[in-house]
């Protein structure tokens, strides 16, 4: 399906979802961290005309990144008339929660308890604005390598990019007309002091890894298969002890 046919089923098939749903949602609630993944879905939520709530939500951010999240909740701003934005700082909640579990500490588990006090926080502006949560996830991090965090980036109410490929979104980012200098950012899930990138936490490129994903004779399938495998259980629904009558 050409881009622009892309965009229009994504946006339809939001602005559906929503109006099905036995006591339809009144609002739309999306974090943007200033990468393209959650630019372009936050921007095809915009076009859906529904009340569009997006969020900037930095913990301990790089200026980088963060003036791309600013500079896109701008955009949509101007573009778009129903677009509500906010920029809540978690700095402080996440120090006081580092402080409190300091007998816990693990660089990796609070990475991703980042990711969590954004989904939290999410869903609290949800709550209060009779919304849903829309989620940011590609096809790659979804259901390939699973790259993301459980119950944080994770949890959400609905994916409308979940079945698009990186490349994919890319190339829906160029049709929607997102900022050149987020397309062209370095993909990365903001959860390091160090600003690390994606590639560098997986080893492989998305290029890399599509093409691994959809070729078993690849060179990197093996090391495709390895990161898979390692986050395979954040993929399948959770084990249930099941009781013999």
């Amino acid at each position: 399906m050409p881009p622009k046919e892309k965009v229009n089923f994504i946006k339809n098939w939001i602005k559906s979802y929503v109006e099905k749903m036995p006591n339809p949602a009144k609002s739309l609630v999306i974090g943007v961290s200033g990468g393209i993944d959650s630019s372009v879905s936050s921007t095809l939520s915009a076009m859906t005309g529904l009340r569009t709530i997006v969020l900037s939500m930095p913990i301990k951010q790089k200026s980088s990144q963060h003036d791309l999240s600013l500079a896109h909740q701008r955009w949509l701003q101007k573009n778009f008339n129903n677009v509500e934005i906010h920029t809540i700082d978690l700095d402080d909640l996440f120090k006081t929660f580092e402080k409190s579990l300091e007998n816990f500490s693990d660089e990796h588990g609070m990475a991703n308890s980042r990711a969590r006090l954004r989904m939290t926080t999410l869903y609290q502006v949800a709550a209060t604005n009779k919304g849903i949560v829309v989620g940011t996830g590609n096809k790659v991090e979804d259901f390939g390598v699973g790259f993301y965090t459980k119950y944080g980036d994770g949890g959400v109410d609905i994916s409308p990019i979940a079945d698009c490929n990186k490349t994919e979104v890319w190339e829906l980012g160029k049709e929607l007309g997102i900022l050149k200098e987020i397309i062209d950012a370095p993909p990365t899930d903001g959860l390091w002091d160090d600003g690390r990138t994606d590639e560098g936490q997986l080893g492989l490129s998305y290029k890399e890894l599509e093409e691994a994903m959809n070729n078993e004779n690849s060179q990197n399938r093996e090391k495709y298969d390895s990161i898979r495998k390692a986050n395979l259980h954040k993929m399948k629904p959770i084990p249930v002890c099941k009781i013999p009558n």
